[in-house]
């Protein structure tokens, strides 16, 4: 089971980037699938998430809005669509998916997610 992150980089305020999570040894109809943060410094907070049975999406307050959760079932991929970023949203970014219904088991490696101008 492994789950790729990318997409990360330096983006000016306001930009947007698409984040990707490749996904292999499972499909991508576990419980749930989610996206994760952590800002240096900080503790790793949920952005994201979507439950696959369903497709209902949670978002973080800070990021509602502005970013936009999704998966491709054919590519086995999972997206984080983030527009008008702010250095607030400066962090590692982290895809996860949930594979029983009991928390997140399964973590990608992460991705850089840089705002400055």
């Amino acid at each position: 089971v492994q789950l790729q992150a990318s997409g990360g980089g330096l983006v000016q305020p306001g930009g947007s980037l698409t984040l990707s999570c490749a996904v292999s040894g499972f499909t991508l109809d576990r419980p749930a699938v989610g996206w994760f943060r952590q800002a240096p410094g900080k503790e790793r907070e949920g952005v994201s998430c979507l439950s696959t049975w369903n497709d209902i999406t949670h978002y973080a307050d800070a990021v509602k809005g502005r970013f936009t959760i999704s998966r491709d079932t054919a590519k086995n991929t999972l997206y984080l669509q983030m527009n008008n970023l702010t250095p607030e949203d400066t962090a590692v970014y982290y895809c996860a998916a949930d594979s029983t219904g009991s928390g997140y088991d399964y973590w990608g490696q992460g991705t850089q997610v840089t705002v400055s101008s």
